[in-house]
């Protein structure tokens, strides 16, 4: 049984406000395998499927200040009901990835046995920094794209023009972000396997 588990400490948490109850509960709807929990002080760690790495990551991304650890592999079987009880390769290289993410590009590492995820990695950095330029007007625009508005119809959400609403998308990089999101999706599969946990 391969997954992919993902896990994410907070950065500067010495000196800030503990973010974990607010990622935890933005993390909550989002599809997975194993719900997010918090395993350390400022850390919290989740089970995946392949296809549902892309909502995780962009979602750690545009929050910001996180270091993000993804291991691709397997698990001891049976995978349990907490994901703090997990065990298995995958949740190491989770662990050696936010480890080496605190001196990574974009605070992100990616992991899976004999450096199979590199694919993964790279696509995962560049994508990070195209939302890493998204301004708050383009995080707005995307959103309404992303669940299912027209440019009409997000224009006149917003109060715009349908071609302002255009020349937001494409400073957004909105098209190229759902080429990211698909590529990510694809290449965690492909380290999966195309197993899926019980």
């Amino acid at each position: 049984m391969r997954v992919v588990v993902v896990t994410a400490d907070q950065r500067s948490s010495r000196s800030g406000p503990d973010l974990v109850p607010a990622l935890l509960r933005d993390l909550a709807p989002l599809p997975h395998l194993r719900a997010f929990e918090r395993t350390a002080g400022d850390e919290v760690q989740g089970v995946l499927a392949a296809d549902e790495l892309p909502a995780v990551v962009e979602l750690l991304l545009r929050d910001g200040g996180w270091n993000v650890g993804i291991g691709v592999g397997p698990v001891d079987p049976p995978l349990p009901d907490s994901t703090r009880a997990g065990r298995g390769p995958a949740f190491l290289l989770a662990r050696d990835a936010v480890t080496a993410a605190k001196t990574s590009p974009w605070h992100l590492r990616a992991l899976a046995p004999g450096d199979a995820a590199t694919d993964l990695e790279t696509v995962l950095w560049l994508w990070a920094a195209l939302l890493g330029r998204r301004t708050r007007g383009g995080w707005e625009v995307a959103d309404l794209l992303d669940d299912g508005l027209t440019h009409e119809e997000a224009a006149e959400r917003l109060g715009v023009t349908p071609s302002a609403v255009t020349q937001r998308a494409r400073t957004a990089a909105v098209q190229e972000g759902r080429r990211a999101r698909a590529t990510v999706a694809a290449l965690a599969a492909a380290l999966v396997g195309g197993e899926v946990a019980a």
